[in-house]
């Protein structure tokens, strides 16, 4: 099957039928529907977690965007077998096709990219039970097309990928309420069709994918005013259609999923934020990968790909960043598989297959990184896009890496 094609709104995108079937050639244009108006939520969702409270060790949610019908699930993770169960009030509220979904580094507060409606949703999250409550005054206004949201490691920045305006909104989080007021300076400009964005674990840099003009955008963060400076050399080169992204979580290495390459370009960071192709680079993927998930400790690294409904798994060497095949990839997964997770203790992996409405969940093994199916999985969704995770500690939800 040829790689699909691309087009200015490719993750609203997403969820549009003529997306999840459609191919020709890379680099074409085609026009992609968007869904109608919300689903009403599922009634049958709307119930506590049997357990949840209560239970003996660690308890860990899934937060999971549904494109189709306008809503976040939430689930509790069971952490001795990586099963969800759906939390008090799932599924919650968001904006026209939510996509990427991003917690706060300090258990706070998250965050959801809504590209149908030009904005951001922020909630505040209950540690106790998963449950998610918007924060005061959202959703707030974004560039045209938000695709994804990241927030920085120090909980006081937010940034959002606008693939409509070709550029990149800087917010700053207040600190008791969770609202977002936008950074002097917002938006800043990126490559054509800026997709995708991540910040580095030190908060120091941004990385924006341009899925049209084949780069990424690197830029460095004013840690007072979160305001954004291109770094030097940037935009790099990356493969065809670039989309997701992932940095290592010692932040030496990053990697960027190119949709039409059908390949992953990694790199090094150095301390001034250039990227520089890891040897080897581009590495093999499947069939029109999106996103990419990097366990806590950095030694594997799991992508979604789409159009064998599948997940590749890799080794990363600690000392040049290259990828390896683990035994056993690709896993299977359900239909037109899109975002991909770790839980925080690095024990599961979970991907949001668009076009069979569910999560599938793997059980991690720790030495080889071969996925195994959870009992139970898939877990049911609702045209689900993204999965984001975080562990309860001290009346906070932490995501990965803790």
């Amino acid at each position: 099957m040829k790689p699909m094609r691309t087009s200015r709104v490719f993750m609203t995108l997403a969820i549009s039928t003529v997306f999840l079937a459609g191919c020709g050639a890379p680099g074409g244009n085609a026009s992609f529907s968007v869904p109608g108006a919300a689903q009403a939520p599922n009634a049958q969702t709307r119930h506590a977690a049997p357990g949840m409270l209560g239970r003996k060790g660690a308890l860990e949610f899934a937060y999971v965007s549904n494109g189709g019908s306008n809503s976040i699930s939430a689930y509790a993770i069971d952490t001795t077998s990586g099963a969800l169960t759906p939390v008090p009030g799932s599924p919650f509220a968001a904006g026209t096709t939510p996509q990427i979904i991003a917690i706060d580094a300090k258990g706070r507060f998250a965050y959801v990219a809504n590209p149908g409606s030009n904005n951001i949703s922020g909630y505040t999250i209950n540690a106790a039970n998963g449950e998610l409550a918007p924060v005061a005054g959202s959703p707030f206004n974004a560039g045209t097309t938000p695709q994804t949201v990241a927030v920085d490691p120090t909980g006081k920045f937010v940034y959002a990928a606008n693939i409509g305006s070709d550029n990149v909104s800087a917010y700053r989080i207040d600190a008791s309420s969770g609202a977002l007021k936008p950074v002097k300076g917002s938006p800043f400009g990126a490559g054509s069709e800026s997709v995708w964005v991540v910040v580095d674990p030190k908060g120091s840099f941004v990385y924006v994918t341009n899925h049209g003009s084949k780069t990424v955008s690197g830029y460095a963060i004013n840690k007072s005013s979160g305001a954004l400076t291109p770094v030097t050399g940037s935009p790099f080169a990356t493969g065809t259609g670039p989309v997701g992204e992932a940095i290592d979580p010692s932040g030496k290495f990053a990697y960027v999923v190119n949709f039409g390459g059908n390949n992953v370009s990694g790199y090094t960071i150095d301390a001034d934020g250039v990227l520089t192709p890891i040897t080897g680079s581009p590495f093999v993927a499947g069939s029109v990968p999106t996103d990419m998930a990097i366990e806590p400790n950095g030694k594997f690294a799991y992508v979604s790909d789409q159009s064998t409904d599948a997940i590749s798994g890799y080794s990363i060497d600690p000392s040049s960043g290259a990828l390896t095949a683990v035994t056993g990839s690709p896993f299977a997964a359900g239909n037109h598989p899109y975002g991909v997770a770790v839980d925080p203790a690095g024990k599961f992996a979970y991907a949001a297959n668009l076009n069979s409405d569910n999560v599938s969940a793997y059980t991690i093994n720790a030495n080889s990184g071969e996925l195994t199916p959870v009992a139970g999985s898939p877990f049911g969704g609702g045209t689900p896009v993204y999965v984001a995770t975080c562990r309860s500690k001290k009346g906070k939800c932490i995501p990965p890496p803790l």
